[in-house]
């Protein structure tokens, strides 16, 4: 870890600002990008003199460009991109606008390409690096039909992830591609989600940021693709796809979650 320059989107609070005191604290240079800029400089406090705070909206392409230039700039290398930035919904499928769609798909996917195509040039002249994009169970299994878009996102990012990984396995072997699956962290997202929500800081089994940003951290030593934070997270799952009758597995928990208005 020592060293490593660590680039980490919506890094002004939650996930992102522990995952950057955490790394911080054990030799990591971060490079910390948010679009709230008090936040964001408290928190590259907190992280030393060595961190590097960037004002940016990864939402645009050309924020996150001048982020890794200016990355480069200052440090002359960029290590590893954790793409954290993301926000939920509270929308069931008969409910949802095409600006909610729009929304959940620009901050949850579009902005994890803008991030991989803005650092891939370095990396492949470096013949090395590591993506780390963080989704979330929902994106593996429908726990939450409210969050409906969401999910989707997380779907697709998954799938980018994926093929990423296998358009660079032939031609550039040390440049990583990992998936990060949180389930319900105690943060914001719960209250930051388009069209509101209940506080995920209340929701019992829920996981502390720490614990994910150790998850995190483990993962930048030591690299693998799909990686849960919860044990038995990916038994459950593995168990949902092999049923002969998704639809009879739905029934049953975790699956039968609360009926939202």
């Amino acid at each position: 870890m020592k060293d490593r320059v660590i680039m980490i989107t919506g890094a002004s609070s939650g996930i992102g600002a522990t995952l950057a005191e955490t790394v911080a604290k054990q030799g990591a240079r971060v490079v910390l990008l948010a679009r709230r800029e008090p936040e964001l400089n408290a928190v590259a406090a907190r992280c030393g003199k060595d961190a590097l705070a960037v004002v940016a909206d990864v939402t645009k392409r050309a924020d996150f460009k001048r982020a890794v230039e200016q990355a480069l700039a200052r440090f002359g290398q960029l290590d590893v991109l954790v793409n954290n930035a993301g926000r939920g919904i509270t929308r069931n499928v008969s409910q949802l606008r095409d600006e909610d769609f729009d929304e959940m798909m620009l901050v949850n996917v579009k902005s994890v390409l803008y991030g991989m195509q803005a650092v891939l040039p370095h990396f492949q002249a470096n013949k090395r690096g590591h993506i780390i994009n963080i989704s979330s169970l929902l994106g593996r299994i429908p726990m939450a039909a409210f969050r409906s878009a969401y999910c989707a996102a997380k779907h697709a990012m998954n799938s980018l992830s994926a093929n990423l990984r296998m358009e660079l396995r032939a031609d550039y072997p040390d440049i990583h591609v990992s998936v990060v699956h949180p389930g319900v962290v105690q943060t914001d997202f719960g209250l930051s989600a388009l069209h509101g929500g209940v506080d995920s800081r209340a929701i019992p089994g829920s996981q502390t940021a720490q614990e994910i940003a150790d998850v995190i951290a483990g993962v930048i030593k030591n690299p693998r693709a799909d990686v849960y934070t919860r044990e038995g997270a990916q038994k459950m799952i593995v168990d949902y796809y092999a049923a002969q009758d998704m639809g009879e597995a739905e029934t049953k928990p975790p699956f039968m979650m609360p009926r939202r208005a």
